[in-house]
């Protein structure tokens, strides 16, 4: 498994880090992206704390660690700017919390995170076609999550980027011990979207290669 959107003790998740990962490790994963809950108020004490762990589990363990932020409910207005600013401190993943069905997030996010080009647009909710579309052009990945309540519009995620060619990526959204996953139950949870084998196969293609893309970035 690849995951890229976990949380820990650095925002609302229950570990600490190095459990977090040591579990993962348990049931296999190949990779996984620290994305603590950031805005304006905290995105300069979370980022480098979570950049300095991954370093240091990257030497004694085999999972690779990414370090990452998930920008969420910062007004649309600021959402560029709190990426570029993630990416100077030296954050490798910028996850941007979407328009959940399920959280009252301000409308314009899923444009306003695409357009800043965002890694991942996390649970996008009803997504436009027209940001799907965008997305696709913009290389922002769209996810399809095994987080309860986010993970309703799964399907509706699916078809939007169906129609329009946008890339998507699985992912857990993580915040305790039990929403880890293992490779049966992310097959289960794509199928459960409405896709065929060969559909899920391509969307844990697309983890791997944005893990290609982030370990380019990863210098150190």
């Amino acid at each position: 498994m690849i995951d890229f959107h976990t949380h820990t003790i650095f925002s609302d998740g229950v570990l600490i880090p190095s459990e977090l990962v040591r579990r993962a490790e348990v049931i296999g994963y190949r990779a996984i992206g620290l994305t603590d809950h950031v805005d304006a108020s905290n995105l300069d004490f979370v980022a480098p704390r979570i950049i300095k762990v991954a370093q240091e589990l990257n030497r004694r363990q085999k999972v690779l660690v990414i370090p990452g932020v998930e920008i969420t409910h910062a007004p649309p207005s600021e959402i560029a700017e709190l990426i570029s600013e993630a990416r100077k401190i030296g954050v490798t993943l910028i996850v941007t919390h979407g328009e959940s069905p399920v959280e009252p997030v301000a409308p314009g996010t899923n444009h306003a995170a695409i357009l800043a080009e965002t890694d991942i647009l996390a649970h996008p909710g009803l997504i436009s076609k027209e940001d799907a579309a965008l997305a696709k052009e913009k290389n922002v990945f769209l996810e399809i999550t095994n987080r309860s309540g986010h993970s309703l519009t799964n399907g509706h995620v699916f078809r939007m980027a169906s129609e329009t060619g946008a890339q998507m990526v699985l992912n857990t959204d993580t915040h305790t011990p039990d929403n880890l996953m293992t490779d049966q139950k992310a097959e289960m949870v794509l199928i459960g979207a409405g896709m065929s084998r060969k559909e899920a196969d391509r969307v844990l293609d697309s983890n791997h290669a944005l893990l290609d893309v982030l370990k380019a970035r990863m210098d150190w």
